[in-house]
């Protein structure tokens, strides 16, 4: 069944000079508010901001371990008035006080303004670390109106644990509020693990990248604000053993059932447009098996070769 969803990523840049950090904070909401109301033309499902917003432009020094402010709290509540405002989900990256430990955290929040979840970065960098911010131990996905969403935030891109976290909570879509831009490893995340991935980050090259790893869109000077429609209802094939039944597929679903292949990858996205039959429902009827399951498949008959080999 089509899960549309209109993904929106604000490249914000901070706000410079000095100050204190709640004056930052304050300026910085607002700021970002205003990129919201004009991002809200485009009826967004999501929006995904950088990491630590309402820290940037400071020096990155004390004034940002001193931006840490409770969740819910000041930031969180200004933007689910905006979550509820428009109807959107928004996912708010601040520093995190909770219990006397910071954390560099994203908050979730749906569109009626609650919080669903928030993540604790699994990695954060040398200098947090030593700065007393304490690591998040795993990478949750939620359960939202237009599927499962999971975040990460800039460091976490370089530890395949997130991801493996992300996949195993199940992750349709992964939200990535970073200070860098993360280049070629937001290709390989994206394509290794199916997700659909977007990513927002203090300058240009914010992405938005399908489960093929390929490029939706992406930010540059003239175009902070990005936007795409993605179908979370697709399911990523390998084409052995799967390229003979596509005819027979799309046959009976026609356009309602889109292959997209790739060479030399050789493998294939199959998305659903259609109204009550999912790309999952289609893989099952056709007996299409996915990659993930391919692998799975080639690694227990590796073990049982082996397990042979040793025996004779």
């Amino acid at each position: 069944m089509a899960r549309l969803a209109r993904l929106v990523s604000i490249s914000f840049p901070g706000v410079h000079g000095e100050m204190p950090p709640v004056e930052r904070a304050r300026r910085a909401v607002e700021a970002v508010s205003a990129r919201i109301d004009e991002a809200a033309y485009d009826k967004p499902d999501i929006i995904v901001l950088p990491e630590t917003f309402t820290a940037l432009g400071g020096d990155g020094g004390k004034d940002w371990f001193a931006s840490a402010e409770p969740i819910p709290g000041p930031t969180t509540d200004a933007l689910a008035a905006k979550a509820k405002q428009y109807n959107t989900h928004i996912v708010c990256p601040i520093l995190e006080v909770r219990d006397g430990k910071r954390y560099n955290a994203a908050a979730l929040i749906d569109r009626t303004g609650s919080i669903v979840g928030v993540y604790h970065k699994m990695h954060p960098t040398n200098p947090e670390l030593e700065g007393g911010i304490v690591p998040g131990t795993t990478a949750p996905a939620w359960d939202t109106d237009i599927g499962r969403v999971g975040c990460a935030i800039c460091f976490d891109l370089n530890f395949r644990d997130v991801a493996d976290s992300l996949a195993a909570h199940r992750a349709e879509l992964v939200c990535f509020c970073s200070m860098y831009r993360g280049g070629l490893s937001t290709q390989i995340w994206a394509f290794e693990y199916g997700f659909w991935f977007i990513s927002a980050t203090p300058a240009e090259n914010s992405v938005i990248r399908n489960p093929l790893g390929q490029l939706v869109v992406q930010s540059f000077a003239y175009s902070p604000t990005i936007v795409a429609e993605a179908n979370l209802d697709c399911v990523v094939c390998h084409i052995d053993c799967n390229q003979e039944k596509i005819p027979a597929l799309k046959k009976k679903y026609g356009p309602l059932a889109e292959i997209h292949s790739i060479s030399p990858e050789a493998v294939f996205l199959l998305t659903s447009r259609h109204p009550t039959v999912s790309a999952r429902d289609m893989v099952e009827e056709f007996k299409f098996e996915t990659r993930t399951e391919y692998w799975k498949r080639s690694h227990a008959n590796r073990a049982v070769a082996l397990m042979k080999a040793r025996e004779s």
